[in-house]
């Protein structure tokens, strides 16, 4: 057939104008910060910025508040950011005549640091926020969500951010609306090294000035913090370097202002105005403004730590004084002292009181070993390898949260680190598998699915299967908040072709499942198969080794944890727990259930839980930390319709909504209601 030459007549429309949306963003503070440093500005005269100092002493002070209700928290990238955003702010929040954000964009990609701007924020009290609000950040109760979240806290976030690089992209949107609108606005957005190194932010980092230089953005102002690390280590030791790629965005149309010392507070102001200035005056050319920072910055120990102090370094309350007063040189305000005596004082109360308990208990029967499920998978990976097959390790930044760290330290010259990239991590494993090694990547299960996902796929059509190792999934990444929680990972991955999906409950039947994943693919290789890719769904937390003793994990089988014939209850990985204890309260009320773990989510064992639904008439309830579209139970319900069996089934899981911070993932599961006595509930519904 011939060309389509159909000509197309440019169509008459009125004007392009955006909605008339009512911005959310709280409005510009008092101009002077509780506690401020006056600086010089670029023409000599004085400007008052809120004191970097005092934004670490805040994050410090309000991250024993997380770190007592449960929660981890970060204190190497705010304390690396607390100039460039005191500088920004300062810049942002000086406007007259307007709103703030009527002339400025803000975005913060570094998700990592999204304390350090509450904290920061605190000290103007934006949006009304008082010391006292820093209190519950991470909590269920407070929108100072782990990294920052515009659905929960709109009065202080423009974009949500988290996963590393996600706001970049949509920072250059904004500046195009801006140019289609006609608005007058600087669009500036903060980002580190190491979101640098991920697909999204290299796509955006050539784009920016690409279609700048065309005349579609507005200015644009990139601030990017160069301190050479990232959670595991530098990146130019446990990576690559990253300098190369830095140096290349002046080759790729930017402007860059470089800083040579970013904890010069005096200096960083300068730039950020000359930074504006630029961008203002050429908007066809977006300025990047390359700070050298030092993460952890203000605490000697975390300054000279491999890996910046990345998360909170003190676990409990017991050396805050001494933390605060190192950041001040010894003298700290008086009511931070006094917050941090505070804090050290119900920390020795409460150390008192739990020694006491200990003593007491320490006649009881012994504590159920627990360990974290993700352990068994390396464990099995370092025995498979040492079998002779060649198990090679791919990881991207995360490997000690993972567990995957233990095989890579068994076998040092096994594995490989390509920095912050999870898309081009399962890649380079596909290419791996390929010409006949066994690959494992690993990183967390939102970050598997969001980044890795079409590579899983590619892997798969390319006929060179993966083994993935994907953590912290559902709600048990409960402090980091909704950008880090995986509540769709299950619905992401199950209609993948020649592919697997395994959610183990316990660190045996990890180990189990996971050596047989590697032999299986190994022989399904050597056999002249495509062989099929392995994802294997963990949680974070401690679980007890095993759930029966002497139990067995039959490849592609349900287990059976219970016997009854009244009611079925199934679930999978991290809340097979709950299932279990559902079942006890029901036998204690005279209802006998079956309770079934269920770990391949896409390979229903209809045969098991058939027979089970069968015998006890049909009531069938699942449980999982999943969205309920998508999830676990719809596949079961699936399977059993298409086998024929009969049922009632009652879905338990996350109704449609996104996550939210909360210290531990058992506040998150109260709040969904995923619960042992929601499930003894639901079964009881269904007895009725």
């Amino acid at each position: 057939m011939g060309a389509d030459t159909t000509v197309v007549q440019a169509v008459e429309a009125p004007p392009l104008k955006p909605l008339a949306l009512r911005s959310r963003l709280a409005g510009t503070p008092s101009p002077s910060p509780k506690y401020s440093v006056t600086v010089r500005n670029r023409a000599g005269q004085p400007v008052v910025l809120a004191d970097p100092r005092a934004t670490r002493a805040l994050v410090a002070l309000m991250n024993i508040h997380a770190v007592n209700g449960g929660a981890a928290c970060h204190w190497g990238g705010p304390a690396a950011f607390a100039e460039i955003n005191a500088a920004l702010h300062g810049i942002m929040f000086a406007v007259q005549g307007r709103p703030w954000h009527a002339a400025y964009n803000y975005v913060n990609d570094a998700g990592h640091a999204e304390n350090g701007i509450y904290a920061l924020r605190a000290l103007y009290g934006f949006d009304g926020m008082t010391f006292e609000d820093l209190k519950g950040f991470r909590s269920l109760q407070s929108k100072l969500t782990g990294h920052g979240e515009s659905h929960l806290n709109p009065e202080g976030v423009l974009l949500s951010n988290g996963p590393l690089s996600s706001a970049i992209g949509q920072a250059e949107g904004l500046a195009m609306a801006d140019k289609l609108a006609g608005n007058d606005r600087v669009t500036l957005c903060v980002a580190s090294d190491g979101a640098s190194m991920e697909g999204e932010a290299r796509e955006a980092y050539a784009s920016i000035p690409g279609l700048a230089a065309k005349g579609r953005l507005n200015p644009f102002v990139l601030v990017i913090s160069d301190n050479d690390t990232k959670l595991s280590g530098r990146i130019s030791k446990d990576a690559f370097s990253m300098q190369p790629s830095l140096e290349a965005m002046a080759v790729l149309g930017w402007n860059v202002l470089k800083v040579a010392n970013g904890h010069d507070l005096e200096a960083v102001y300068q730039a950020m105005e000359a930074a504006m200035e630029a961008a203002r005056a050429n908007p066809k050319q977006p300025v990047c403004v390359w700070v050298k920072t030092i993460k952890g910055y203000g605490v000697k120990a975390t300054m000279e730590n491999a890996a910046g102090g990345h998360g909170f370094p003190l676990n409990n309350a017991e050396k805050i004084v001494d933390f605060v007063n190192e950041i001040y040189g010894g003298q700290p305000p008086e009511e931070f002292a006094r917050w941090a005596a505070v804090l050290r004082a119900d920390w020795e109360q409460k150390e008192a009181a739990k020694k006491a308990k200990a003593a007491a208990a320490a006649s009881a029967a012994p504590a159920v070993k627990k360990d974290k499920v993700q352990s068994g998978l390396a464990k099995a990976a370092v025995k498979a390898a040492t079998e002779g097959l060649p198990v090679f390790s791919v990881s991207s930044d995360v490997q000690g949260s993972t567990g995957m760290s233990l095989f890579q330290k068994s076998f040092p010259d096994r594995w490989v680190e390509v920095g912050i990239a999870e898309a081009n991590m399962v890649s380079v494993a596909a290419g791996l598998s390929k010409l006949g090694f066994i690959a494992i990547a690993d990183t967390f299960g939102q970050f598997g699915i969001t980044k890795g996902n079409l590579p899983l796929t590619m892997a798969a059509l390319s006929q060179a299967p993966v083994i993935a190792v994907f953590s912290h999934i559902g709600l048990q990444d409960a402090a980091d908040g909704a950008s880090h929680q995986a509540t769709t990972y299950f619905a992401a991955t199950c209609a993948i072709p020649h592919t697997v999906v395994i959610a183990p409950s316990c660190s045996d039947e990890a180990e189990a499942l996971m050596y047989e994943a590697i032999r299986r693919q190994a022989a399904d290789r050597l056999a002249g198969k495509d062989g099929e890719s392995y994802v294997f769904f963990v949680g974070r937390e401690n679980y007890p080794l095993r759930w029966v003793e002497g139990a067995a994990y039959p490849w592609g089988k349900a287990q059976v944890l219970r016997e009854g014939k009244d009611v079925v209850l199934i679930s999978c990985g991290v809340l097979v727990e709950k299932a279990i204890a559902a079942g006890q309260k029901l036998a204690e009320q005279g209802i006998q259930a079956t309770v079934i773990n269920n770990p391949f989510i896409n390979r229903v064992d209809v045969e098991t839980i058939g027979a089970a639904v069968q015998r006890c008439g049909g009531r069938v309830v699942t449980l999982e930390d999943h969205q309920v579209v998508g999830g676990m139970g719809a596949l079961v319900a699936h399977a059993l319709t298409c086998a024929g069996i009969p049922h009632r089934m009652k879905s338990l899981g996350i109704p449609g909504e996104f996550g939210r911070s909360a210290y531990v993932a058992e506040h998150l599961y109260q709040h969904y209601g995923l619960t042992a006595e929601r499930m003894a509930q639901a079964a009881r519904e269904l007895l009725a």
